[in-house]
């Protein structure tokens, strides 16, 4: 397990062990644990609501215990993500990122899982713009009178900790004058506007403004609903037959074009990337996963030769990136490297400027 670009298989062990004993006590109804890159993924179902403090623990008991796992085994990086010890009743501002969403199920319910590795909190504002605001994307907005009224989008200011409520399609500029500022606003929850049905949220944890400097990359995830008035799993999965840019790759001061894989190709090597995302496709049956016996049913979207264009995309764009070496737009500007050791070196040199 040389450097950090995969979960080790005992550390994954210790996902299934903790979820299993969750779900033994009636806690949760179902799970599933991947991961994507070196991030430890933990997926539960379950009739608890958001933010419930017996979720949020079983998580970071397990979370904890991989970490001392880790730290046994000398692994790199172990725990960078966690950010403090001592819990409180929830993980937000602790360290891992989450997303979760409370619904009412449907008839059926189909449900995209997406997981990126090496990547920022922002690594989801182009493809959720794509998915319920592009109509060159999801034909359903044109052709599906249940989608009419569009979507609205919950947009996060990470640097000011604001956030604000803008619907498609009526201010889909004003969308994309807030999101396509990558380094600064995120997508944390998308509604279907006619009815308020929530549709998708992601993880919006920046570790950086958390941590006051650079301790690893942000590795957000997301869920979306789709099928019924809402975008079909191939739109959902649409934007990501091409490959696109995201803040992270080596030491989180990178751009990076991100890889759509498979879980079996799910390791950060190159640079340590490039930034890979994986998507888990499951649908929910009276309030679990639905499954052929004691396996839940997953299928690895991803894994899949219609995504090789985006994989190829990817490692053209790594290597041009990679033969800029560390000259703009390569390297991410100096503000976001504020936060990386970056000054550190700078600083070395401060006292010799003179003025000009």
């Amino acid at each position: 397990m040389a450097g950090h670009h995969i979960v080790a298989k005992p550390l994954l062990e210790i996902g299934e062990k903790n979820l299993k004993k969750a779900k033994e006590k009636g806690l949760i109804n179902s799970y599933y644990v991947f991961h994507a890159g070196d991030d430890l993924e933990l997926l539960m179902v379950h009739e608890k609501g958001e933010d419930n403090p017996e979720i949020h623990k079983t998580a970071w008991n397990a979370f904890l215990e991989a970490t001392e796992r880790a730290k046994s085994l000398k692994l790199y990086g172990a725990g960078q993500d966690i950010l403090k010890q001592a819990f409180s009743g929830n993980v937000r501002g602790m360290g891992p990122g989450y997303a979760e969403m409370e619904i009412e199920e449907r008839v059926s319910e189909p449900i995209v899982i997406f997981a990126a590795d090496k990547a920022s909190s922002s690594a989801f504002n182009f493809p959720m713009f794509r998915i319920f605001a592009d109509p060159s994307n999801t034909a359903g907005l044109v052709i599906d009178p249940t989608m009419g009224g569009g979507f609205k989008f919950e947009v996060l200011d990470t640097k000011e900790n604001k956030k604000v409520v803008v619907k498609c399609p009526e201010e889909m500029y004003e969308l994309i004058a807030l999101i396509g500022t990558t380094q600064r606003y995120t997508v944390s929850r998308v509604w279907r506007a006619s009815d308020d049905m929530v549709c998708a949220t992601t993880s919006t944890t920046k570790l950086s403004l958390i941590a006051g400097k650079y301790v690893g990359k942000d590795d957000p995830v997301a869920i979306v609903r789709a099928q019924h008035g809402l975008p079909a799993v191939g739109e959902a999965l649409a934007p990501f037959m091409h490959s696109y840019f995201v803040e992270g790759w080596m030491r989180g001061s990178h751009w990076g074009p991100l890889m759509p894989v498979g879980l079996k190709d799910s390791r950060t090597t190159v640079f340590d990337g490039p930034p890979r995302m994986v998507a888990l496709g499951l649908q929910i049956c009276d309030g679990g996963i639905a499954s052929d016996g004691d396996e839940p049913m997953i299928s690895d979207l991803f894994c899949d030769p219609a995504f090789d264009m985006a994989r190829r995309e990817a490692q053209e764009n790594a290597a041009a990136l990679r033969y800029m070496g560390e000259f703009e737009p390569a390297r991410l500007p100096a503000e976001t490297l504020e936060y990386t050791t970056l000054p550190l070196v700078l600083e070395k040199l401060k006292s010799r400027f003179k003025k000009a």
